[in-house]
């Protein structure tokens, strides 16, 4: 999607977006010196490391290293895709966006996408006007006698399907929408004799809604008897059940701020804590939590309450989404409720307070999955050994080094196991698995660094371009050792050669490499220098020694070369390398 827009029209949306206003609708910000200051929307803090530079259009965060800018902050609070993100700004700035050529199979999908988009918006508000009409009577009531009140219903856009086969078929029909787009939408599905009818008849509607609001899918529970008790759309060019979470565009600003989230598994779960005034929570869409969906919640927070049922399923649910909470970063806690009662049902009968304290004394899910899943039962040896066969696989799972050798701490003092024994099951079983080296590529893996002063001079090119011209003339791009900066480097130079002017909010876009931009935000919040004999003096310092390791660089590879020649005995090449050698010690000298 990003080339469908072009690259003129990106730059002059992001020049007329103004990141201060754009960052302001989701953190408080306060002035401090040339920057702005406020709490980090990614991550819990209490004293304010988040800062938004004006003058360079950039954001960054001391404390979790999250940094960009506007374009890029949008995508981190909105989980939007880039093109998303894009036009959202061009519609707030006044930027059209032209159409560019599209291949066949981009427009296909591209279309086929928007019109699904569409029939769905047009189903949901037939939904809800069947829900208002004498045919959603018993619907309404059916929604009152479970408590839900109307702002609930409005906010959450219920709706009711009719018990009929065709009603909202006939209702596409009258306004002329191919049926092969209301089918791949999955509103509609055929009999065997080829004839469409209503997926969803007789059921209370629950549009499901991706961060942005749009509707992407529907759920429906029956009113009646017969199964299943809930229906959910199938997946679709615009649904995938594992990347969404039911209820999260609604319930976002009250995750972050209260910073934890509370996951349950239905749709009324859901709808009657936000109706009871518990509204910082999200519920899956009929499938086992997802590594998609533990990245989706981490957008908002890093801190997890889930409601697991007591039954055997409920415990397999809860080892499931440990090891995708201890993959993802999460801090989660569990939340078992007594036998018979959903959160539903608990907070029908007991109130938001009692369901807030149980929520707010919950164990954490480490503790209880060790001490209420896995720990001994009534203290017999074999209830120990099936309870270790049953933690050795969940463990193996966990992808943390650290976690895991925490986990088999835990898990041994437990059981009463041997914690060598233990650990050397786990690594069995991770070699099976082809995982045995995962410990050591962590530990071993190298870390990137930047040259402070290669770095240097990228940062004087955007902050002083009137000595753009010197750089050009003494060629110290060539002498760039870091790939990265040489090319940002080079764009910088051609846009300044054709008289335009590259910031600091277009070069971030082109840094391919994490530490590179990490380094690049930091230096950005700093005070730039303003006397003109410090930075004439700072430009030739900096090509100087840029120089100067180049040629450090070039004759230890020459001098590295130089031995493997004489240990060859090629004499031919050892009079090559020894002749360009000197002519560098020279060139050297002359800086």
């Amino acid at each position: 999607m990003n080339g469908y827009i072009p690259e003129d029209k990106i730059d002059e949306i992001r020049n007329r977006t103004d990141i201060v206003s754009l960052v302001s609708e989701f953190v408080t910000l306060k002035k401090a010196g040339k920057n702005f200051l406020g709490l980090c929307p990614f991550h819990k803090e209490k004293t304010p490391s988040f800062t938004v530079n004006p003058d360079k259009q950039i954001f960054y965060c001391f404390g979790c290293g999250e940094g960009g800018n506007a374009i890029s902050f949008l995508m981190k609070m909105n989980q939007m895709t880039f093109p998303e993100a894009v036009r959202y700004l061009a519609g707030k700035t006044g930027v059209v966006i032209p159409r560019k050529p599209m291949s066949l199979r981009d427009k296909e999908e591209l279309g086929l996408r928007e019109q699904i988009s569409r029939v769905n918006e047009q189903a949901a508000s037939y939904y809800i006007k069947m829900l208002f009409s004498q045919a959603g009577g018993a619907a309404g009531q059916y929604l009152k006698d479970r408590g839900i009140q109307d702002a609930a219903v409005k906010g959450f856009r219920l709706g009711f399907a009719v018990d009929e086969w065709r009603g909202l078929k006939g209702h596409f029909e009258k306004q002329k929408i191919p049926l092969d787009i209301i089918e791949k939408a999955g509103l509609v599905i055929a009999n065997k004799d080829g004839i469409f009818y209503d997926r969803f008849r007789g059921r209370i509607i629950f549009p499901i809604e991706d961060v942005n609001g749009r509707v992407i899918a529907f759920g429906g529970r029956i009113l009646g008897d017969g199964g299943p008790k809930y229906l959910n759309s199938p997946e679709s060019p615009l649904y995938v059940k594992g990347k969404n979470l039911y209820g999260l565009n609604r319930t976002r600003e009250e995750i972050r701020r209260k910073d934890y989230v509370i996951l349950v598994e239905g749709y009324f779960d859901l709808i009657a804590l936000w109706n009871a005034g518990v509204k910082n929570c999200v519920a899956t869409l009929g499938t086992a939590l997802t590594g998609d969906q533990v990245a989706l919640i981490k957008r908002y927070t890093n801190q997890v309450v889930a409601v697991f049922d007591p039954d055997e399923a409920g415990k397999k649910a809860l080892a499931r989404s440990l090891s995708l909470f201890l993959a993802g970063g999460i801090h989660a806690k569990a939340v078992v409720l007594p036998e018979g009662y959903d959160p539903d049902t608990y907070v029908r009968t007991f109130g938001p307070e009692k369901f807030e304290k149980v929520v707010n004394d919950a164990q954490s899910m480490i503790d209880y999955y060790i001490e209420d899943i896995i720990g001994p039962q009534g203290g017999a040896l074999e209830n120990s050994i099936d309870a270790l066969r049953d933690a050795i696989p969940f463990i193996a799972g966990i992808d943390d080094t650290i976690e895991r050798n925490l986990f088999i701490k835990r898990v041994a003092e437990k059981l009463g196991a041997d914690q060598e024994l233990l650990k050397a099951e786990v690594i069995r079983v991770l070699k099976k698995q082809g995982k045995s080296n995962v410990a050591e590529v962590t530990v071993k893996k190298p870390i990137n660094k930047v040259d402070a002063v290669e770095f240097a001079l990228i940062q004087a090119m955007l902050d002083w371009p009137a000595k753009i011209s010197k750089m050009i003339d003494a060629h110290v791009l060539d002498y760039l050792l870091n790939e990265d900066l040489k090319r940002i480097g080079e764009e910088i130079k051609d846009a300044f050669i054709r008289g335009e002017a590259i910031d600091a909010a277009q070069v971030l876009d082109r840094i391919g490499d994490k530490t590179v931009s990490e380094k690049f935000l930091q230096s950005i919040m700093d005070e730039n220098i303003t006397d003109d004999v410090v930075i004439e003096r700072f430009v030739d310092d900096t090509i100087r020694h840029i120089k100067k390791k180049w040629y450090k660089n070039k004759k230890r590879i020459l001098q590295t070369e130089l031995i493997k020649a004489q240990e060859m005995g090629d004499q031919g090449l050892c009079s090559r390398l020894l002749s360009e050698k000197e002519m560098l010690s020279r060139q050297e000298k002359s800086l």
